[in-house]
């Protein structure tokens, strides 16, 4: 594949991309896992659908609308949970539902043959272009940013939330500003995974790399790791084999967090053989 990588402008692009969604799913994804927030990405992964197909509707660059309804979607489940004090869940299952009905209604009404959705559902890394490349790294470093300069600040809103506000941590400003990153997180990958596939490669690495440590710098770091290998494995089988790049990069994802389960298990019933025998 290195051959093709040289000599092909879209390998270039796809590996680009590759690296860049670890970073964030290292990052983003981490700090997803720890605040239990999974549910409410996949809410917010569901509902930039309905931007997308307001896009095609629009005829302008549905990503664009993605990014716009998972924005949103993300500061209007802070808001409406915070007002109403109703379960996250239950909001953000109306929004899931909703920009998914919302996005097949727009594409219904978008005039001409019905556009094939099929690459922002399950993904394409093959197809990302260099105008999506460059969005990618403008997003990347916003969420760089803003996490890595405030990285105490959101370690301690991470771990103990009562306790920050009590140090005076504006709690309720972190938390719009993690939704509207997570929304960022998403439409980033919208192009490599898909919607549907989103939630899995932000959350997997980060559960690999939390049964090796509990230090959030280092899960973090770990986490960014695991992403690339996931993606270059599923790139390079999707390439070789010509398969879906999308669901490929999940399905290694998922054969690498079984093989850590077992390597953990087999490296702790090395380390402690009289829990085994206690057993």
């Amino acid at each position: 594949m290195i051959e093709a990588i040289l000599k092909y402008n879209y390998m270039q692009n796809a590996l680009m991309a590759a690296i860049l969604t670890s970073l964030i799913c290292g990052i983003m994804g981490t700090i997803i896992v720890e605040k239990r927030l999974v549910s409410m990405s996949g809410g917010i992964a569901h509902a930039s659908f309905g931007g997308i197909g307001l896009g095609y509707f629009l005829a302008i660059e549905p990503i664009i609308g993605g990014l716009l309804f998972a924005t949103i979607t993300s500061v209007s489940v802070g808001v409406i949970q915070r007002k109403t004090k109703n379960n996250a869940d239950t909001i953000v299952s109306m929004f899931w539902s909703g920009g998914m009905a919302l996005g097949i209604f727009f594409v219904a009404l978008t005039p001409g043959y019905p556009p094939d959705m099929t690459s922002y559902l399950f993904g394409d890394i093959l197809a990302v272009n260099q105008t999506y490349i460059r969005l990618m790294i403008i997003l990347t470093l916003i969420i760089l940013f803003i996490i890595l300069p405030l990285f105490n600040y959101w370690k301690l809103y991470l771990f103990d939330e009562e306790y920050a506000k009590i140090m005076g941590v504006k709690v309720i400003l972190l938390e719009t500003v993690l939704y509207v990153l997570i929304a960022l997180s998403i439409v980033i990958l919208i192009k490599v995974v898909g919607v549907i596939l989103s939630l899995a490669l932000l959350t997997i690495p980060p559960t690999i790399a939390k049964l090796f440590t509990y230090q959030l710098k280092w899960m973090m770091g770990l986490s960014v790791l695991f992403g690339i290998i996931f993606s270059l494995m599923g790139l390079s089988l999707s390439y070789y084999v010509n398969i879906p790049s999308g669901a490929t990069i999940i399905l290694v994802a998922i054969g690498g967090y079984f093989l850590a389960v077992i390597t953990k298990i087999m490296w702790h019933k090395r380390k402690h053989p009289k829990e085994d025998v206690m057993l």
